[in-house]
């Protein structure tokens, strides 16, 4: 499948409200350099187990490339499997490793069309928006050049966590949260102007390596969580995150689970008896819905 450049307005607008109300569960960006610790089989996996989930998986450079490598049973590549429609399930490839430029300017055409932040000037009122609404991840699996390093850096400016793979650890800098502190997730509800609302830690990382791909692919679907999240979309992604989870590092639920839970109907319904049986034993309390901004100039007071 060839580069198809960027995404369009049209697109957008088909997708825009699903994705930031969480029912698309999210964007995975698959992007960067072909220096993986294990094989590019792990690229194959990352991509399908998302697809299947109905992400939109967009990939470039050399990961599009290596991706179109790996066949199933039947000899069919992803891109045979899977349509290339910026859609739910879809596999979009942008082209070349610059060609990037072309998944975020996806997630800042969000912002723009659906919220209508102007996009002249006005770097941190979208990055706000991307931050707190957009369930957009890039993964770097096999980064380790320089260009590979600034991409990475512009996402985590805009607001979009990236996974880096093992060797990503060798650029020496990461931008790691702290679940732990409720101080460090606390938000203005854009509503009515009051702070000091604590959302839980969606995204918890910005920029985080993982040892291996199982690890990754846990990660990936628990950074995909947003503050915004409404009742369905945070059901729908605890819903993946907690399947995964089970898949591949083989345990019941996620130990800090009730961090993601805000009210009862966030719950999904197929696992509730059990979830709620965890969350009483974690001494789990309730918490109100904000419409979440880091941003005192873009509540509403009046």
């Amino acid at each position: 499948r060839s580069g198809r450049g960027p995404i369009l307005d049209t697109e957008i607008r088909n997708v825009g409200a699903p994705i930031v109300l969480g029912e698309i569960p999210g964007i995975i960006a698959i992007i960067g350099c072909s220096n993986y610790a294990h094989s590019i089989r792990e690229l194959y996996i990352l991509a399908e187990e998302f697809l299947i989930r109905n992400y939109i998986v967009c990939v470039s450079g050399c990961a599009a490339m290596d991706i179109g490598l790996v066949t199933d049973e039947e000899g069919k590549t992803l891109y045979e499997r899977f349509p290339g429609d910026f859609d739910r399930g879809g596999l979009v490839n942008v082209g070349s490793c610059v060609a990037n430029a072309w998944i975020t300017g996806a997630a800042i055409k969000v912002a723009n069309i659906f919220a209508r932040r102007p996009l002249r000037g006005n770097f941190e009122e979208i990055a706000d928006y991307i931050l707190n609404r957009l369930g957009a991840v890039g993964v770097a699996w096999g980064a380790y050049s320089q260009k590979a390093a600034s991409i990475a850096s512009m996402a985590n400016g805009l607001g979009i966590p990236a996974v880096i793979g093992p060797h990503g650890a060798e650029y020496r800098r990461m931008y790691l949260g702290r679940s732990d502190d409720e101080e460090s997730w606390k938000v203005y509800n854009a509503r009515d102007g009051t702070e000091g609302h604590i959302v839980g830690p969606g995204p918890e990382h910005l920029l985080t390596p993982a040892e291996s791909i199982e690890q990754a692919i846990c990660l990936v679907a628990k950074l995909a969580i947003r503050a915004a999240d409404n009742s369905k979309g945070r059901m729908i992604k605890l819903s993946h995150w907690i399947d995964l989870e089970r898949k591949y590092k083989g345990v019941q639920f996620p130990n800090d689970l009730e961090k993601f839970v805000r009210v009862e109907t966030d719950i999904p319904i197929n696992m509730k008896t059990e979830i709620q049986e965890f969350l009483k034993e974690k001494g789990w309390e309730p918490k109100e819905i904000v419409d979440p901004t880091l941003l005192k100039r873009m509540c509403r007071t009046t």
